[in-house]
């Protein structure tokens, strides 16, 4: 019988042990986020940090696209205001060209570490009016068989964009 009470009474003072430093370390936790007219630095969450990036990295982005239009196709970048991090930890920046979403959007995958665009992609329209039709001056066909994909309305357009037609 002894034995069970001092049984008893060590798992009691263990428990008693346990609540008091529970009460204790909340107790400092409520402290510690009472400044009490301290300075408080808040950290940036990793959104913002990458929208930060991103907008750093906007001029670079429209450099490289000013470098792909090689017939001066564009006349306005718009960034979409969504950025989004990547499970691989990439910056993705989305946005579309001559207000026209729906045709000629791109997509830069920007590698923070390094300050880079890792890559871009572009929608297949938008692809198109960065061709450049003299590396295909042996095959005519290849440039042919596109614009005969298109109707004779978006063939005018297409032939517009690149400086070949008025």
């Amino acid at each position: 019988m002894k034995n069970t009470i001092k049984v008893v009474l060590i798992l009691f003072t263990i428990v008693i042990i346990l609540i008091i430093s529970l009460i204790l370390q909340q107790d400092k936790k409520e402290k510690s986020n009472n400044s009490g007219g301290e300075t408080v630095v808040k950290e940036k969450s990793d959104q913002e940090k990458a929208e930060e990036f991103a907008e750093k990295m906007k001029p670079k982005i429209e450099e490289r696209l000013h470098k792909k239009d090689i017939h001066h196709f564009i006349e306005k970048i718009t960034f979409k205001k969504k950025v989004v991090i990547s499970p691989m930890g990439y910056v993705t920046v989305d946005g579309y060209i001559n207000d026209d979403a729906e045709k000629f959007y791109f997509s830069a995958s920007l590698i923070h570490k390094s300050n880079e665009i890792g890559s871009m992609s572009y929608s297949p329209e938008l692809s198109y009016r960065f061709k450049d039709w003299d590396k295909y001056k042996g095959e005519p066909d290849i440039k042919e068989n596109y614009l005969n994909r298109l109707s004779e309305k978006e063939r005018e357009q297409y032939l517009k964009d690149i400086g070949e037609k008025e």
